[in-house]
Formats: C-alpha cells, structure tokens, sequence
C-alpha cells in the first residue's frame, strides 16, 4: 500500500488504534481483536516486546490490515519497522531524517508535532499529516481548531489524552483522525483476553467518529483527496 492510499485509508477510518502491550502475544491479540471489531488500521509501538516481529506477523496474515509502527525514535528503527511490513511511522516528535527516512522507504510519515514552529517544520519536509502529540494536556479540541486556522491543508491527528468523553470534540474541531490507546485497548482487557470488551470499544469509538462527521455522506465529502 501507497502512503498516499495509507493516508486515506486513515482519514476513512478516522482512528488509529495504539498498542502497547507486555508481550507480543498480547499484542497480536490486541491488534487482531480492534481489526476484527471493524477498525483496520493499528499501531504497534516500538516500546512493545519484538514489536518488529509482530508488525511482520500481522503484515503477513491479515494483509487488509494497516499496520503502523509507534514510538519510533530514530531512522535506523523506522526503516526496520518498514522492511517488516509497516506501512506508516509515527514518532512523538519531528525528526527530518526519520522523516525523510520512511517516505523514501515510500510509508507514510506521521510525525508528532505540537507547536506552530514544528508543524512549519514539518510541512517544509513535505509531511501531509501530524500527530498533535500530547493533545489533550495542551488544549484539548481547541488546540486542533487554533492549528486548523493557519493551517487548513495539513491534516491532523490528536492524540495523548483521547477518550470517549472527548473524541467527538477533536474530530469537530477539526482532526482528521484520533489516536487511542488504552482508552480503547485496556491492559487489563488484554490480559484477561476478554475480547468483548475491546469490542465493545472498538465499537463506541467508531460511532463517536461518524456521528461527529455527520454520517457517511458528510464523511465522505470530507475526505474526497483526488
């Protein structure tokens, strides 16, 4: 898959799932319990056991599946997460040469920026996305709205205190998606596999997204990128 088709794919979606899990075993559980509650996108963060070899894994069984890599702190590990099958990289913060790195791996890069000046810098390394990183301790749903005014054509990904009180608000003010992670994976669900529960989830947060867009029709004139 294209980084641009990954891109859409998310924007579609609206919401990225992070794990961050204590094995590999939980994480393949995790990542294979929100695809099967409907999300097809998921993050695996670096900071998980053998992350690369579940990135791998899930690539190779579950190929409609977008899986990205979390975490990811310098260019070395970004183009091991994408030779293992990782389609996109997100950091929590701006670094050109990862940056650089995976788009000339041809993943999409979605950095993690928070100031004017980082997005700036961002954008002039030809970033299409950030994840505003952490956004709910820095403004919650305004902070997006305030970063939407100087910059309608980036799109946007809030992520850091997401939950479900708060997701329909930074879609609203203008995120293209949300990023969630325990809020929608409990470590506790994981450890207990109880997949209900993550289910359950999975599903309240895809309604939080679609009724904050309006419904399909609203959604998919949002997000026409031809």
């Amino acid at each position: 898959m294209s980084a641009g088709a990954a891109l859409q794919l998310i924007a579609e979606v609206g919401i990225i799932p992070s794990v961050r899990a204590l094995s590999a075993a939980d994480a393949r559980f995790a990542a294979e319990t929100v695809h099967a509650a409907g999300i097809s996108v998921v993050e695996i963060t670096m900071t998980t056991p053998n992350a690369m070899e579940v990135i791998a894994g899930l690539a190779r069984s579950l190929p409609e599946l977008l899986v990205g890599a979390g975490s990811v702190l310098e260019p070395l590990t970004a183009r091991q997460c994408v030779d293992a099958g990782a389609r996109f990289v997100t950091s929590p913060g701006f670094d050109r040469a990862l940056v650089e790195l995976t788009m000339k791996k041809g993943a999409l890069a979605l950095p993690g920026a928070l100031t004017p000046s980082e997005v700036m810098a961002a954008r002039q390394a030809g970033v299409k996305a950030i994840k505003v990183f952490p956004c709910g301790e820095f403004g919650g749903p305004g902070y997006i709205k305030a970063l939407k005014a100087p910059f309608p054509h980036m799109q946007f990904v809030a992520a850091g205190g997401v939950n479900q009180q708060t997701a329909a608000d930074f879609i609203r003010s203008g995120a293209m998606a949300i990023g969630v992670g325990t809020e929608l994976i409990p470590r506790q669900a994981i450890q207990q596999r109880d997949r209900e529960w993550i289910t359950e989830l999975a599903h309240r947060f895809r309604h939080l997204v679609h009724d904050a867009r309006g419904g399909a029709a609203a959604q998919d004139e949002a997000f026409d990128w031809r």
